[in-house]
């Protein structure tokens, strides 16, 4: 019977909302979101499984959503059914070893933001003087960009990636994992940096666009969706 099951929770990314691998063909974000949140609401109901978010998250993921003009009555479903709550910062310990691969991680990140950096500072200094000069139309607008303009914003792009991509890099990613740590709680997530923690912190990970099949699998499995 379903409530005899096993307590289940799992910690939710903004990811794991915004994602296309959540829709199905033709599907909107926001029927994704909204199918996707009445899963959420079965689950809870039926099969003893919690969806929660951090404030962090939450705060997050509804800019986003509101950014994308997503209906009001989601916001509702979504207060309802994933439980906003705060991680437990003083409580909860964090393996030595995990601070020191972190250190480590990003001391090895700046000094390829160093490079990428160095790398375009040369491709500057290669260039001729009338490379270094956008012109204007009459109106004052930039016509085209200037090769110095190419190389800065191709540095941009590199230092983000080098710098970025992988890594924690926000307190929301953080609360995430805390809170996951916290709970004995899956983290869902599309995020690869927040999966690369997960191993780290030794938390249980889904990729956000399988979790609504797995929820829908849950259902399967026990009878739910047929009742």
């Amino acid at each position: 019977m379903p409530g005899e099951l096993p307590r289940q929770r799992f910690v939710l990314d903004t990811s794991l909302f915004i994602t296309e691998e959540i829709r199905r063909d033709g599907e909107s974000l926001e029927e994704a979101v909204g199918r996707l949140l009445d899963l959420v609401a079965t689950a809870r109901l039926e099969l003893n499984i919690s969806c929660y978010v951090p404030p962090s998250i939450h705060d997050e993921l509804a800019t986003m959503l509101r950014d994308r003009n997503i209906e009001e009555d989601v916001f509702s479903r979504l207060d309802t059914w994933v439980v906003r709550k705060s991680p437990d910062r003083y409580g909860i310990t964090i393996p030595a070893n995990v601070v020191y691969n972190f250190i480590d991680e990003m001391s090895d990140r700046v000094d390829r933001g160093l490079r990428v950096s160095e790398k375009a500072i040369r491709e500057v200094e290669q260039l001729e003087p009338d490379d270094l000069v956008t012109d204007a139309n009459t109106d004052g607008r930039e016509e085209y960009m200037t090769d110095a303009d190419r190389i800065l914003s191709d540095l941009r792009d590199e230092y983000r990636r080098a710098l970025r991509q992988g890594v924690l890099d926000s307190r929301e990613d953080f609360d995430l994992l805390i809170l996951a740590r916290e709970l004995d709680a899956g983290v869902v997530t599309e995020d690869r940096g927040i999966i690369s923690w997960a191993d780290e912190f030794g938390l249980r990970y889904v990729r956000g666009g399988q979790f609504p099949t797995l929820l829908e699998e849950y259902q399967r499995a026990t009878g739910v969706d047929d009742e």
